[in-house]
């Protein structure tokens, strides 16, 4: 299938949640108001580098256009509503002034579930995760989650760099998200754990 992408580095869209954008540039507006006349369907998928017509990645997500709230001045706040992931098949050659690609949808398993052990251990290394970052978080909310809304919410948000929010979203089955997103926190915990020793922080 044809998808208008957006490019957007650290920005990660997983089927099932929502992501708020703010288009500013002509060429965005274009592409917002193109997807508007359509289907409302647009892809997020990050440039390995950020750069002007840098290499994509290999998978993305596509989104519904939801809210819209078109401004004066031809900007555009959006919120769009993750539908599936997608694997890159190539680029096309188009004359419009955004990017568009050949794509193949992704199957998703929907149903897929934690073992409580699982959920148990992720929220524990969480709850680990957000003190040492100062985070504040409501963990009687991320106890009613379902295991799929919490484990790709946290993918979705979680502070890590392009390249480990892009292995996040490539992963296929939640269990193997979840180790991967524990394996994350320790890691990126621990680094900042050595950057305040030596004197330095990620700020």
């Amino acid at each position: 299938m044809r998808i208008t992408i957006f490019p957007l580095p650290g920005a990660v869209l997983y089927p099932g949640l929502q992501l708020p954008l703010h288009i500013f540039e002509p060429r965005y507006r274009a592409m917002i108001s193109d997807a508007l006349a359509r289907d409302r369907r647009i892809g997020m998928i990050q440039p390995q580098r950020p750069v002007e017509g840098a290499p994509l990645y290999a998978v993305g997500c596509l989104g519904r256009i939801g809210d819209v709230e078109a401004l004066d001045d031809g900007r555009f706040n959006i919120l769009l509503e993750g539908e599936s992931r997608f694997r890159l098949l190539r680029e096309l050659d188009v004359s419009t002034p955004f990017r568009q690609i050949e794509a193949e949808l992704l199957p998703e398993d929907g149903d897929e579930v934690l073992a409580a052990i699982e959920r148990a251990s992720f929220e524990r290394e969480a709850r680990r995760f957000a003190d040492a970052q100062g985070y504040a978080v409501d963990w009687d909310q991320v106890a009613r989650l379902d295991d799929q809304s919490l484990i790709n919410g946290v993918s979705q948000i979680a502070p890590f760099d392009a390249a480990a929010k892009q292995a996040l979203l490539e992963v296929s089955s939640l269990r193997e998200r979840c180790e991967l997103l524990v394996q994350l926190m320790q890691f990126f915990g621990r680094r900042a754990d050595d950057d305040d020793e030596d004197g330095v922080t990620l700020q």
